[in-house]
């Protein structure tokens, strides 16, 4: 959480801004703000998910609805639309009686009276012209009740399970036939949030129709803004009044359960969720529309055509006990929707669709409950999290797999609780965020980072430039500055002789090959390079960037720069080099820092005592026979490793003596052989200091047959001997004086 506050306090206009862009989307969740093009986004959004989870299903082929077609074949045979109303009576009494069917609905209005038979003329005859001709009359009353088709289609109408169908108009005062019975008086919304549509104007069925039928429907449905179909307003709005759709009820009689309207009232406003069909919720969205639930492409329900049901020659077990929707396929017809799963999709197709959702209870619903918010609200603050604290690839890499997950749960919850939450928001937002740090970071960050590689790139490796930049914040001044740090010289052992034994092109090869695997120890070490001097490095822990951890820094830079020298000894010998040396000295201490020169020349370097001592530290190595040499301060500060204490010794320009040391590596990697061998030199060295000669004499002599390689345990027994034979004077500290660098 630490890691958070500071990268917030590093970015704070970086994450101002973002923290704007998830608010807008916030508001646009909240309804403050609406944005046409996220709308438009989430409705091909919707699409997608739709269309996904209806390819991971079986394709369905629901027989509980059959659509009996008006399709070109019916039309070829029967003539154009509208048929004869006797053709549509015969059409009735073939479903019911032959075919047993359950329920018919009518996706189509009878508006006006069907004269096609001729019957109004001849009524005119008889009141004008034939008047008195009884025989005329006589047969006109025999033949009045087959003409009269509207009558016949009555006839069959009555008292049968038929919901016929009609249409709402936007033009005023413009009505026609018969409307059913309303199913809700208008108030029932009252201090509510819905708004249903209302209509001007209606054509319903004639009267005769109307009132023999048992009940009817309306079947408009408004396309969204891109022309497809993916709603129904199941009540509709007119005279102060409310409507059931055709498919609302075809469904209540076929459940034969009461309808009412689901209202809640949160903190006090009523509020519609839905309606209430016996047990089952269909939920509703302000202009009470249901989601379409599609099944499918069309074909999702079997079709039987018009002409075979009339002829009865469509199969019988498929139509008994059936839901029976008449509509049509036929082009010229107008009832080709465009919808989400296809793009000329039937009219009756879409009632089907709906009259099974409401029988299933598997009505889509929209989100009211906020999710969307609480969405929009964890995605914003992970995303901008990430991009606080990763690197871009990795923001980029989490990001994704974040919105893959993301789409995954929402098509679960869509397909276990039927709930819709809108996705596009949320995915836009996190492509807004992602390409705005994207632009930031290039931008502005990139020019900091740019600033600061100019600055410090020639001495400082770049993962630390790349920390520096994440911290606009920090001074990075190259102004003197002082301040606890560790410095590090290396040089070749006998450069004189090597340069002396090879051509200039070759030397220049060595130092290169030397120098550049060294330089990488270093900067992997997070140490700053100061400057080459010939053969020697001199390097420096603890600027610009402050580490505390310094001085161990430096102590296994320079423990692995005699390692990887010691395994390019082969590389060495075979390019016909000489064997290559060096001698490491390190001091821990305070220093001065900063860019230092002349107005000619400037270096970004470190000056001080403490830096002389690391100088006279490397110089020493050659004369106790060690590769590397740390100070009594650097020690402190590296506890965890093993030392061998070297000498108590005054180098040159210091008065005041200091002790030296040869790090030998962690306590956990020493072996018990070289612990032993450090126990025996510390009880030599005691008695050295004690000025007990012969057992120092003694000690140091077997140490030097043990271990011949050691050049200190020489050099010791050499002091031993001398003041053996020429004892110190009585106020001899056991500091050797070291004259020369």
């Amino acid at each position: 959480m630490q890691k958070l506050w500071n990268a917030i306090a590093r970015h704070f206009f970086r994450t101002l801004v973002s923290l704007l862009i998830m608010a807008f989307f916030l508001a646009h969740a909240l309804n403050y703000l609406r944005w046409s093009g996220i709308d438009a986004l989430e409705l091909l959004t919707y699409d997608a998910r739709l269309n996904i989870l209806l390819k991971q299903q079986p394709p369905a082929f629901d027989r509980r609805v059959v659509i009996v077609d008006i399709d070109e074949k019916s039309l070829k045979v029967l003539g154009r639309w509208p048929w004869r109303r006797s053709s549509l009576g015969d059409l009735v009494d073939s479903l019911f009686d032959h075919y047993k069917i359950n329920i018919l609905g009518f996706d189509a209005v009878f508006a006006e009276p069907d004269i096609s038979s001729g019957l109004s003329t001849l009524e005119y005859l008889a009141q004008e012209q034939l008047k008195d001709n009884q025989d005329f009359l006589h047969v006109l009353q025999d033949m009045r009740s087959n003409l009269d088709f509207d009558q016949r289609f009555a006839k069959s109408l009555r008292n049968r399970r038929v919901v016929m169908g009609y249409t709402w108009l936007d033009a005023e005062n413009s009505t026609s036939g018969q409307l059913p019975p309303a199913d809700f008086p208008l108030s029932a919304l009252e201090n509510s949030f819905s708004q249903p549509y209302q209509a001007l104007g209606y054509a319903g069925n004639l009267h005769i129709l109307a009132n023999a039928s048992m009940s009817a429907g309306h079947f408009n449905s408004y396309p969204d803004n891109d022309g497809l179909t993916r709603h129904v307003p199941l009540l509709y709005g007119y005279d102060n009044k409310l409507y059931q759709s055709l498919s609302l009820a075809i469904a209540r009689f076929v459940l034969n359960e009461p309808l009412t309207l689901d209202l809640s009232s949160p903190q006090g406003v009523q509020h519609l969720t839905g309606l209430r069909l016996g047990t089952r919720h269909i939920p509703l969205d302000p202009h009470l529309q249901a989601l379409i639930p599609y099944q499918g492409k069309s074909g999702s329900f079997p079709y039987v055509s018009a002409v075979d049901v009339i002829f009865r020659e469509a199969d019988p077990a498929l139509l008994n006990g059936a839901i029976v929707l008449l509509g049509t396929t036929a082009k010229g017809l107008f009832d080709l929707r465009a919808t989400p799963v296809q793009e000329v999709y039937p009219g009756a197709e879409i009632h089907a669709n709906l009259i099974t959702g409401i029988m299933d209870g598997h009505i889509l619903h929209k989100d009211q409950e906020h999710w969307e918010l609480y969405q929009v609200l964890l995605s914003g603050l992970f995303m901008i999290t990430l991009m606080l604290l990763l690197t871009p690839l990795w923001t980029a890499s989490l990001a994704f797999l974040f919105s893959v997950l993301l789409f995954w749960v929402n098509l679960v919850i869509w397909q276990q609780y039927q709930l819709i939450i809108p996705l596009a928001p949320t995915m836009l937002m996190l492509t807004a965020l992602f390409f705005f740090n994207l632009a930031y970071g290039y931008f502005v960050e990139s020019r900091n980072k740019r600033q600061l590689t100019s600055l410090f790139g020639q001495y400082v490796p770049p993962q630390l430039v790349n920390e520096m930049s994440e911290n606009p914040h920090a001074d990075f001044s190259m102004e003197g500055d002082s301040r606890e740090m560790t410095v590090l010289f290396s040089d070749v052992r006998g450069f004189t002789s090597i340069s002396e034994g090879l051509e200039p092109k070759q030397l220049s090869r060595l130092m290169n090959t030397f120098l550049t695997p060294m330089t990488y120890i270093i900067h992997d070490h997070r140490g700053t390079i100061d400057k080459y001097m010939g053969d020697a490095i001199m390097a420096f822990w603890g600027a610009p960037l402050a580490d505390a951890q310094h001085a161990r820094r430096a102590l296994d830079a320079g423990l692995k720069m005699i390692e990887k020298l010691e395994a390019m000894q082969p590389l060495f010998a075979q390019q016909g080099w000489p064997e290559v040396k060096i001698g490491v000295g390190l001091n821990t201490g305070v220093m001065s820092v900063g860019n230092m020169g002349s107005e000619f020349r400037m270096a970004y370097t470190v000056l001080g005592d403490a830096v002389n001592l690391g100088s006279r530290l490397e110089g020493l190595t050659k004369q106790y026979g060690v590769q590397i040499i740390v100070s009594e301060s650097t020690r402190a500060a590296v506890p965890e490793y093993v030392y061998r204490e070297l000498d108590r010794v005054r180098v040159k320009g210091k008065d005041l003596p200091i002790k030296i040391y040869e790090p030998l590596g962690d306590k956990a990697n020493i072996s018990a052989a070289t612990r032993q061998e450090i126990e025996n030199y510390e009880q030599a060295l005691q008695h050295y200091r004690e000025q007990a000669w012969e057992a120092a004499t003694q000690e140091f002599a077997a140490l030097a047959q043990a271990y011949p390689e050691r050049k200190l345990y020489n050099i010791y027994l050499e002091r031993s001997r001398h003041f053996q034979q020429s004892p110190p004077s009585t106020n001899w500290d056991g500091v050797f004086t070291h004259t020369s660098k």
